[in-house]
Order: structure tokens, then C-alpha cells, then sequence
């Protein structure tokens, strides 16, 4: 995925977030991404360096993206906001949503993927103001 991604940009070649930037285009393809995931890129006097610990990321990434077994449910508004190129959310995660959040409401953006403020930051805010402002 994408943390593998950032792990293998070599650091000591990286003189301004650019040279980064080359290095993740095969594995990340959309230019809007790459520019998200690079703002955690540090470029200072002593080089390169990720804001981020990628090697616990990485370790525990099937942790992060997994869903823990929950005992209770929460009965408030809830919003649960996905893209249509992600399928972190997806029909078939809709029955447990709504046994765990029974007013949770669903909105898709279309064209979008898993990281929907950085991909299609117009829409998003419009959907979660969208859904405070009631």
C-alpha cells in the first residue's frame, strides 16, 4: 500500500519534496495523493525525513484497517462518508454499520477514493457540513 510505498522513497536522494514526488509516482499514480501523502515529508538542512513512523504504521496496519468487535451501539446521528473508488466502505459493511449505528446515514462520493478531503476536498466539506449544519 501506500505506507510500503513511502517507505521505499530513498531519503538520501531527496533534496526537495519533487524528488519524492518522482519516487512514489509508479506506486501512487494519482498526482493529488502523492501531494497528501508528501506533506508529511520533512525537508530541512540535515535532509529528508518522514513526520510519520511508517514502521509501526506498517506493522500495524491490519489493526488500523480492521474493525474491532464492538459490545454496545450508539443510537445518535452518525455519517459515514466513502468514495466510490474505495471499498473501505462498501455494501457489504452496511448491515454491521447499522446494528452498531442505527441512524447512521451513508453518503458516496462519486470518482473518489480512500482519501476523500485530499481527493475531492469541495464535495467533502459540502457533505459534512452538510450533515452538521441539521
Amino acid at each position: 500500500g501506500h505506507v510500503r510505498a513511502m517507505q521505499r522513497v530513498d531519503l538520501a536522494t531527496c533534496a526537495r519534496r519533487s524528488d519524492a514526488d518522482r519516487q512514489l509516482a509508479d506506486a501512487v499514480p494519482d498526482a493529488a495523493l502523492r501531494a497528501f501523502l508528501l506533506q508529511s515529508l520533512a525537508i530541512g538542512p540535515d535532509g529528508a525525513a518522514w513526520r510519520l513512523n511508517l514502521d509501526v504504521l506498517a506493522d500495524q496496519m491490519p489493526q488500523i484497517m480492521g474493525f474491532p468487535d464492538l459490545p454496545g451501539t450508539y443510537d445518535g446521528p452518525t455519517l459515514f462518508l466513502s468514495g466510490t473508488r474505495s471499498d473501505y466502505v462498501n455494501d457489504a459493511h452496511w448491515p454491521l454499520i447499522r446494528a452498531l449505528f442505527p441512524a447512521a446515514e451513508r453518503v458516496v462520493l462519486p470518482g473518489v477514493g480512500h482519501w476523500l478531503h485530499a481527493e475531492a476536498p469541495g464535495p467533502f466539506v459540502e457533505a459534512v457540513n452538510g450533515f452538521l449544519d441539521r
